[in-house]
């Protein structure tokens, strides 16, 4: 039998590696590749770790209701500080501390209902409401990096009692997918309101 030259040699290392690289065969890859059906879904630890948070907050310093397309949650706390800009919005961050008259963070998780994903781009107006119905303070939120996104401001609440937080909710400034003659998603607006949350100067 002839020995194999060594150009032919040559030839057949290049060729198996290229075979090897595009995955063999169909059989291969049915023997390789799970059904769909057997595929997990999995979230990166900082997401799930994200809602895990969030729902323990919600649970311990708040609620949650239903509106439209969202699933709606609000936490309170303590006014918190934040980083901001120095002048105008590309300035550098400083620090700001809470104000003297100021006495809770009130925050507000606008989720999709359907994924649970929380939503950007929202433009929320909250509003307290004492049990007379006179709104003691409005204010437009923030959106916030933390352990979870959320929308927030500082509020002033100087009477301890039980107040309703009435959240709007404009549609999200972003673009959307879609085909012409479909309802393009979270296109409305929406209230969540709140009724019965106790709101302490000291907190």
């Amino acid at each position: 039998m002839p020995k194999p030259s060594l150009s032919s040699l040559l030839l057949a290392v290049p060729l198996a590696l290229a075979l090897t690289a595009c995955g063999g065969t169909d059989v291969d890859k049915t023997d390789k590749e799970p059904a769909k059906s057997q595929v997990k879904e999995t979230a990166p630890a900082g997401v799930a770790h994200q809602h895990t948070v969030l729902e323990a907050e919600i649970a311990a310093r708040g609620g949650e209701t239903k509106a439209g397309e969202y699933r709606i949650g609000y936490i309170v706390e303590a006014a918190e500080p934040w980083f901001q800009s120095e002048h105008g919005a590309h300035g550098k961050l400083v620090n700001r501390e809470p104000a003297k008259n100021e006495t809770h963070h009130i925050e507000i998780i606008p989720m999709e209902a359907e994924t649970g994903r929380i939503v950007p781009n929202v433009p929320i107006k909250l509003e307290v409401v004492d049990a007379k119905g006179k709104v003691v303070q409005a204010q437009e939120l923030n959106f916030y990096h933390a352990e979870f996104f959320h929308y927030a401001n500082n509020f002033s609440i100087p009477t301890a009692g039980k107040y309703t937080l009435r959240a709007t909710l404009q549609p999200p400034t972003f673009l959307r997918h879609g085909a012409s003659g479909e309802k393009p998603a979270l296109s409305e607006t929406v209230t969540a309101t709140f009724a019965g949350v106790e709101l302490k100067p000291e907190s």
